[in-house]
């Protein structure tokens, strides 16, 4: 998708995205990606459920690097209560906070088998009240495996919902609320990905690469990087 040529900025514009901005924005980033998904590696739920909890202070990139060590080893919940929490320290001991991550995957793996037949959980409760499972790592599970219209907030989502003016809140769950309530519905089981992915790569942290993003006309970051497109 070609870099749209920036539109004339009205004199008095909000600080936030009008509802046609928020739904021009959202189908320009479907259109350059149009079936966007996570970029942890799995093959089962369990599998993504495990690679989320190991995602926590680490990156897409090194969890698949230990995943793909540990998959052909163990990858379901009795398999790794029977390869046991020192060995599975050793599989993943690349990641940071392995030690915890450990702990919280072998008992998170222990309420699976005993409570949930060995099966990952649909339900937004009984996934949060897994070790190693908070609201975020639920809402992946729940938006990525299941199909359900969730969003992970995470400093990707929190930093593009309010750098660009889609979704402004002072922590991550006014975030998700604001972005539930304004994004049209036929994007919210993308937009999750569609908004780490431009966090990630296009609207970066320390640089954001303006001159390329497709959005930028309708972004209300007023420190645009410059440059050619």
């Amino acid at each position: 998708m070609s870099v749209p040529t920036p539109t004339a900025t009205p004199k008095r514009r909000g600080p936030t995205m009008t509802r046609a901005e928020i739904h021009e924005f959202l189908s320009r980033l479907r259109e350059i990606d149009p079936e966007p998904t996570t970029e942890l590696e799995y093959t089962t739920p369990f599998e993504l459920l495990i690679a989320v909890i190991l995602s926590a202070q680490a990156t897409d990139v090194g969890v698949n690097k230990a995943t793909r060590r540990l998959y052909p080893v163990a990858n379901t919940p009795q398999a790794i209560l029977d390869l046991g929490e020192d060995a599975l320290k050793r599989h993943i001991s690349t990641i940071g906070l392995f030690n915890a991550k450990a702990k919280n995957v072998i008992a998170a793996c222990r309420i699976l088998v005993e409570q949930h037949g060995g099966v990952v959980p649909r339900e937004r409760a009984a996934l949060e009240a897994l070790p190693g499972v908070g609201r975020k790592t639920a809402n992946v599970v729940l938006n990525t495996v299941f199909g359900e219209p969730a969003i992970a907030v995470d400093t990707h989502i929190f930093r593009v919902s309010n750098r660009t003016g889609l979704a402004p809140g002072k922590d991550v769950r006014a975030v998700e609320d604001r972005l539930m309530r304004v994004i049209p519905e036929e994007f919210l089981l993308g937009a999750h990905h569609w908004l780490i992915l431009h966090g990630r790569y296009t609207c970066k942290a320390r640089k954001p690469d303006c001159p390329k993003c497709v959005v930028r006309d309708l972004c209300r970051f007023k420190d645009k990087t410059v440059g050619s497109a």
